[in-house]
């Protein structure tokens, strides 16, 4: 239990304070609005461009990483569509966010921050892949599926440039982009601006753990509440337990990238999937929902993962 203690509750104690300082409205009303802007384009691309830079590309494109992580993810979208549809016969928008909302972990604000404490600086790199796959791949294919039905007869080519060009513009995208052309050169990255990325990539941990206390601070559970359980059911319950029995066929249980996978399973709904709902006003009381019950419900998945890796390994 010492590892819940020591990884799990300093993590959560940090959103926790979030959530008491945005209720008591500490930093003002758009304090939330520029805390997240800091992390979203200054302190993750720094921490992930310095990850990636400072190590061999082979080590970022692991093969079976992206394979057992991708087919975790894809698996449990394809379910959380097939669960919309069954649940209220939602079209095909709906069902996108509804799998999106179970499949789509918050690798950025939790995940990353999860890795670093769980698995020391190495932890970086797996993460990144994972914000890639999350966000590049997940992501962009929800809203190239929601595109294509709500602006139906306009074709789904067209959708899926416009939303490419969109997820293209990512400052996270761009800095795991560069570390990487970075590391395939084969270049050093100059003391100065290594000092510089180390300072600046310190504060994304407890700032983005921060910043989703202060979201969750204005999020309430008026939804319906049937296809809420059934998200969030399907994101901290049946994804980590599908992880745990895909990743040891493709990874050893014992190294970094299978440790990280499980732990990126665990994690509870993104908050992108909130924007992404409030951007096409679709599902959007249900994904509100979703994450924070996701969220809370996490604290013991997340634990449970970091016990059973601890004492599993």
């Amino acid at each position: 239990m010492n590892i819940v203690f020591s990884v799990a509750f300093p993590l959560f104690a940090l959103i926790a304070t979030g959530f008491v300082a945005g209720r008591a409205r500490l930093l003002g009303r758009d304090g939330s609005g520029a805390l997240n802007v800091f992390v979203t384009w200054f302190a993750l691309p720094a921490l992930l461009f310095s990850a990636i830079a400072n190590v061999r590309l082979s080590e970022v494109l692991n093969l079976p990483f992206i394979a057992a992580f991708g087919l975790v993810i894809v698996i449990v979208f394809g379910v959380g569509m097939l669960m919309a549809r069954l649940a209220s016969g939602a079209g095909l928008a709906h069902m996108s966010l509804h799998g999106l909302s179970a499949a789509y972990g918050n690798v950025g604000y939790i995940g990353i921050p999860l890795c670093l404490y769980a698995l020391g600086p190495q932890g970086a790199v797996p993460a990144a892949a994972a914000t890639c796959l999350g966000s590049a791949f997940l992501l962009t294919g929800a809203m190239v599926l929601i595109e294509s039905d709500l602006q139906a007869g306009r074709g789904i080519w067209r959708a899926a440039w416009r939303v490419l060009g969109a997820v293209a513009q990512s400052p996270v995208l761009i800095a795991i982009a560069l570390g990487g052309v970075v590391s395939a050169l084969g270049v050093t990255v100059p003391v100065p601006v290594q000092r510089f990325l180390d300072l600046i990539g310190a504060a994304a941990a407890p700032c983005a753990l921060f910043a989703i206390g202060l979201f969750l601070s204005d999020t309430s559970i008026r939804a319906n509440l049937r296809e809420v359980g059934l998200v969030t059911i399907a994101k901290v319950l049946l994804q980590p337990l599908l992880a745990l029995s895909i990743v040891p066929w493709f990874l050893p249980l014992d190294s970094v990238w299978a440790q990280a996978a499980l732990l990126m399973a665990a994690l509870p709904t993104a908050s992108n999937a909130f924007v992404l709902a409030k951007q096409y006003d679709v599902f959007v009381e249900e994904t509100s929902a979703t994450i924070l019950l996701s969220t809370l419900l996490s604290v013991f998945t997340v634990s449970a993962m970091l016990v059973w890796l601890r004492s599993g390994l």
